[in-house]
């Protein structure tokens, strides 16, 4: 035993040793000596495969060594074979270098590459290397040039695979941030639109940039992202959805407090409004903060349409939306409490159809609930030539075999088709996601009280909506707090030329378009014609 907490505690100072001598690097500086610093490059990086060193020569007959290095695979070969490295070899003035001026030649007059800076610690040199730049070192000189070279491949912008649209914009963001930040400035064409970046993650490094314009959003509110984005001390960032999880404010809850969306257009809109986005380097998933919980039920093909079939849908998604949530729980507390509220012929049915089924309704509701949810789910993650023919096959052979075993009723099973239909038709995946739990609550309180249960669930669910803050933000604005000026834009969705003013609680300018916008022909139709045919008499 005494051996073993010896060996236990050498460990602990093992590790420690090593999380020590690896963080060194941080705190010094750059040496004089090239092979040095190419040594401790190599021994940092492991001399990784992937690592390129070109040795180079300067400066009068050459005597001086230098080192370009750079990482394969995530830079632009080309760009450091026509504006580094012909750039150098070429050059004239090479001869006229020395220790003290080299760095300055060389970026100034010899580097033809758009950004070039110099850095003086070993913390800065890894973090552009692996970022994709180019590192140039030279003997006798305690100083590295970084030449920007960021490259390597990516995906092609391609359409919204998950927020389809009828009319309306087709490109999407990518994985790039770069490609993502451009995007949006190619929408929103205004030097107001600021962009903050920060690497986040102690191990990934991944590359965050937080967007708004200015003097269109809160400053209390990015002041509180920005706060909540340096706090976050994790070794790694791989998705949005890290971020998400980090700065959100309440992580007790299956609603969703942020939105995340692929369609750039979306995210101009939101930014438009006074909302900010948050770009992660490697996800086409950007962030919007903060969020209101009507939010989750609007579409972008919603302000690319007349208003009133724009609010026909929007209503129709709403609908929906309940219908998820309560139609099990309806059925289960129809057949169990409430025969009374429905038509005599009906529940004559559905009672003829359950005499052989030897569940309750609240159990036999749960069996196709947790078996539809499994379907769902295995129909998600098999390959996409077989994996809507499994889900489809697989419900309607379970569904059939079901209801002639005698373990469901026919209704039920319409019942839940229904259900699961309905829930389809929520844009927002998050917002379906949280009906699609909270629904197995409903079941729970329609078998225990009825309807009693189902609006005491309801409430319940209404008294926390009401509870939650998007980043100071009211989650059910503006219903609560009523703000009758910004209700135009919620569940119905007025003209444009009524929608004068952005939403109030998140917007620090809230007047977005001039008064009179309603369109006004100066003369009618009729007018028009007569006067063709007074010209055409004219004429005659």
């Amino acid at each position: 035993m005494p051996s073993f907490f010896k060996d236990s505690k050498q460990k602990k100072k093992h590790l420690k040793d090593n999380k020590n001598s690896s963080t060194d690097y941080s705190v010094e500086h750059i040496s004089k000596s090239l092979s040095d610093n190419l040594n401790t490059i190599k021994q940092k990086t492991g001399d990784s495969s992937d690592l390129v060193i070109r040795h180079l020569k300067l400066g009068m007959n050459s005597e001086m060594q230098a080192a370009l290095i750079y990482i394969e695979g995530i830079v632009d070969n080309q760009t450091i074979q026509e504006f580094l490295l012909e750039s150098i070899m070429k050059d004239t003035t090479k001869e006229q270098m020395n220790e003290q001026n080299a760095l300055n030649l060389l970026s100034e007059d010899m580097m033809t590459v758009g950004n070039v800076s110099i850095i003086y610690k070993w913390e800065d040199l890894f973090s552009t290397l692996m970022s994709g730049n180019t590192l140039l070192l030279v003997d006798g000189v305690n100083q590295a040039l970084d030449a920007s070279t960021r490259g390597g491949e990516t995906r092609s912008i391609s359409e919204s695979s998950t927020e389809m649209v009828v009319r309306g914009p087709k490109q999407a963001f990518t994985e790039s941030i770069g490609t993502n930040t451009a995007i949006i400035r190619r929408i929103i064409k205004t030097p107001d639109l600021w962009a903050e970046s920060l690497k986040v993650g102690r191990v990934t490094k991944t590359d965050l940039t937080m967007m708004y314009i200015h003097g269109i959003a809160n400053d209390k509110v990015v002041e509180e992202i920005r706060q909540r984005l340096h706090k976050i001390d994790i070794d790694s960032i791989l998705e949005s959805g890290y971020i998400e999880q980090l700065i959100e404010d309440e992580t007790i809850t299956p609603f969703p407090t942020m939105y995340n969306t692929e369609r750039p257009d979306v995210i101009a809109g939101n930014l438009l409004e006074g909302r900010i986005a948050i770009l992660v380097d490697g996800t086409p998933f950007v962030l919007i903060a903060p969020t209101v919980f009507i939010q989750f039920f609007q579409s972008a093909e919603d302000y690319y349409a007349r208003f009133d079939i724009a609010t026909s849908i929007r209503l129709l998604r709403i609908l929906m939306f309940m219908i998820s949530l309560i139609a099990p729980a309806t059925y289960v507390a129809v057949t169990t409490f409430h025969q009374e509220m429905v038509p005599t012929t009906l529940i004559v049915a559905i009672a003829a159809q359950r005499e052989a089924v030897p569940f309750p309704a609240f159990v036999e509701a749960l069996l196709m609930e947790v078996t539809f949810e499994i379907l769902r789910e295995a129909g998600i993650r098999l390959p996409k030539a077989v994996g809507s023919a499994v889900s489809i096959v697989g419900a309607l052979v379970i569904g059939q075999a079901a209801v002639q075993a005698s373990i469901v009723s026919p209704a039920m099973v319409i019942v839940v088709s229904i259900t699961a239909i309905a829930n389809f038709a929520t844009p927002a995946f998050d917002m379906a996601i949280a009906a699609r739990l909270i629904r197995f609550l409903f079941m729970l309180g329609a078998a225990t009280f009825g309807f009693y249960g189902i609006i005491l669930v309801l409430l319940m669910m209404v008294v926390h909506l009401c509870s939650l803050r998007s980043f100071g933000v009211p989650y059910m604005a503006p219903f609560a707090p009523f703000i009758p000026v910004n209700n135009g834009d919620t569940v119905v969705r007025l003209p444009w030329w009524t929608l004068r003013n952005r939403p109030r609680l998140v917007s620090a300018n809230t007047v977005r378009q001039g008064k009179n916008q309603r369109p006004q022909p100066p003369a009618s139709r009729g007018m028009v014609n007569r006067n063709m045919e007074e010209g055409d008499t004219n004429e005659t």
